[in-house]
């Protein structure tokens, strides 16, 4: 792409003489300077700016393809016209002469559009508007020149509540694990079972004499629960990884929803049906492994899809999921409070799960409405070469373009090239977030629940803080804090994606392991309690949660932002991959913390 500055002048007169062409020649320098401090102009474009040979009053024109820009241009101090500069396709006669005109009005700066000029694509000012560079929207295409605005955060809600769903199935099944290891040691119908809660709680530590079978199912519950939700969440957002690009993004989200809203919706039917205890093991299981395929699928492909939009859009997917924990938390806690039966409270979780999942459809359907989500969306749709402002292009196209008309490659070939993006590229230019999530849910999973779930009260004794003490200091303290993380980064991204902090944060978070596995943990077998009382306990779990909710929701927003626009649905899945399996190496390297403690 070449950047022609074309310099008209009042009359036609030629002028020569070293004075006029070292003024031009000057003027030239400096509106180089110029250009570059705007971000137009690069090292590139000084090898490409070339000069026309006219002036029109005291007006510079810069044409692009399709469009012109107009600033003042110099006088000479003898009141002279410029001398004649040729170079360009409009100087040499390549390319036609575009019909000039008066600058339009509001443009006091440097790089205002000209209307006259490239009617068919170039902007059109109106009265009591600024100009600003770009492409005119037409009925089909939205481009640079009109950037919608987020009204009332509505797509930024719409986020929030598809990050919400996405975690809340997986946060009421382990809210109501009491429930189904409940149920595998009854010997009757669990609608005929009731009993508070708290007094559940206290049975799961000296369970009643259940036969063999249902104890020994009831005892392994929750080692199979893990292993069946991590399996298929790892699989299967490695799958979509790498097929997301040959099923539609519409049918991988909405049809992960459905699908998960009929699992809640058979599980809350089957609270009140009675099943022996084997077979409602072997169903549970496939729920679980079902719920944790299509929440893969969808956690991934919302990551892509919020990967189209700025970096800010994919701290509310982090942020709901980290109020999908509050909401669980809080429901367990209610559930304590309220003495309710225990098969009672499962009913009412698994409903509550399913007028979310209907919610978050319904807001799901809603975004396509939304002018600010239509607009990234098109540009996603319009390639490459069209995913940039003209700004852009000029300073990052030129090595491009120049390449294609060396090697004679048309440009719609070129194009269709494009659109097929290596994965290998993509993941050596996000390497550094893709991995630093993976270290962060390892570490996180490591020992959370399986570590501090275990942690005993020092000072509760017989009093009801004992029934609330894991609840609240475990559950709600680290969702909390954790969400509290994960919405920072709305306000604050630092440190920034290229620094060399984020890393090294990261890695220090390592020290959280040990400082937890030091807590009053019980049963112990070789290491000493040094952090005996709760409030140390309360201290590490609120800064190990905080820190995991904020560097992980910034390495999230930082992956699809390093790559190309067109490249970032493909980033964020393979970041939404890497999240996962740092979920799998934590359960698999939480039986190894357990067991040294």
């Amino acid at each position: 792409m070449s950047l022609m500055v074309q310099i008209m002048s009042e009359g036609s007169q030629d002028v020569s003489g070293s004075r006029a062409e070292e003024q031009d020649q000057n003027w030239s320098e400096k509106m180089k300077e110029k250009l570059r401090s705007e971000g137009v102009a690069g090292k590139e474009k000084e090898r490409t700016f070339l000069h026309s040979e006219k002036r029109q009053g005291d007006t510079l024109q810069v044409f692009f393809p399709g469009e012109s820009w107009s600033c003042p241009a110099p006088r000479h101090p003898w009141g002279g016209p410029s001398a004649h500069f040729s170079g360009g396709a409009h100087g040499q006669g390549l390319l036609p002469e575009p019909e000039l005109g008066p600058p339009p009005r509001n443009c006091p700066g440097l790089l205002c559009p000209d209307p006259s000029a490239g009617k068919s694509e170039s902007p059109q000012a109106s009265e009591g508007e600024s100009c600003q560079p770009g492409k005119t929207k037409t009925a089909s295409t939205m481009t640079t020149s009109h950037q919608p605005q987020d009204r009332y955060k509505a797509v930024w809600l719409i986020f929030f509540m598809l990050g919400l769903g996405t975690l809340l199935p997986w946060n009421f099944f382990m809210t109501a694990t009491q429930y189904f290891t409940n149920r595998l040691d009854q010997s009757q119908n669990v609608s005929l079972v009731t009993a508070e809660l708290s007094r559940d709680i206290q049975a799961s530590a000296t369970p009643t004499a259940p036969s063999v079978e249902r104890s020994y199912l009831s005892a392994i519950f929750n080692n199979v629960m893990t292993l069946c939700a991590m399996l298929p969440l790892l699989l299967f957002t490695c799958l979509n990884s790498f097929m997301h690009q040959r099923i539609p993004q519409s049918v991988r989200i909405l049809g992960s929803l459905v699908a998960i809203l009929l699992v809640f919706l058979i599980t809350a039917v089957l609270v009140k049906v009675h099943l022996d205890a084997l077979p409602f093991f072997i169903i549970t299981m496939i729920k679980i492994m079902l719920i944790n395929s299509f929440g893969a699928i969808l956690q991934g492909s919302l990551f892509g899809l919020a990967g189209l939009l700025p970096a800010s859009y994919t701290a509310p997917i982090m942020s709901g999921q980290g109020l999908a924990g509050i909401f669980a938390s809080v429901a367990m806690i209610c559930a304590i409070a309220s003495g309710s039966e225990l098969s009672e409270s499962a009913f009412g979780y698994f409903i509550t799960a399913c007028g979310v999942i209907i919610l978050t459809i319904i807001c799901y359907l809603g975004l396509p409405r939304l002018e600010f989500y239509r607009y990234y969306q098109q540009l996603k749709l319009e390639g490459p070469g069209e995913q940039e402002t003209k700004l852009d292009l000029i300073s990052k196209g030129e090595e491009l373009r120049a390449g294609k008309a060396e090697s004679g490659v048309s440009a719609p070939n070129s194009q269709s090239t494009n659109k097929s993006h290596s994965i290998q590229a993509i993941l050596k230019n996000i390497l550094v977030p893709a991995l630093s999530v993976c270290f962060i849910f390892t570490v996180t999973i490591g020992v959370f629940p399986a570590v501090t779930a275990e942690v005993k009260s020092s000072i509760a004794g017989s009093s009801a803080w004992g029934y609330y003490f894991i609840p609240v200091s475990c559950f709600l303290t680290f969702n909390v804090f954790d969400w509290l993380g994960r919405s920072l980064t709305a306000i604050s991204m630092w440190p920034g994606k290229d620094s060399r902090w984020l890393p090294s944060l990261v890695l220090a978070r390592l020290v959280f392991v040990p400082l937890l596995l030091l807590c009053n943990v019980h049963p112990r077998r070789y290491l000493t309690v040094v952090f005996e009382h709760d409030a140390w306990f309360i201290f590490f779990m609120a800064a190990f949660a905080f820190s995991n909710g904020y560097l992980a929701s910034l390495c999230m927003c930082f992956g699809p932002k390093k790559v190309k626009p067109a490249e970032a649905e493909t980033a964020g899945a393979i970041m939404a991959f890497f999240l996962s399996l740092g979920l799998a190496l934590g359960a698999v390297f939480s039986f190894l913390f357990r067991a040294i403690v």
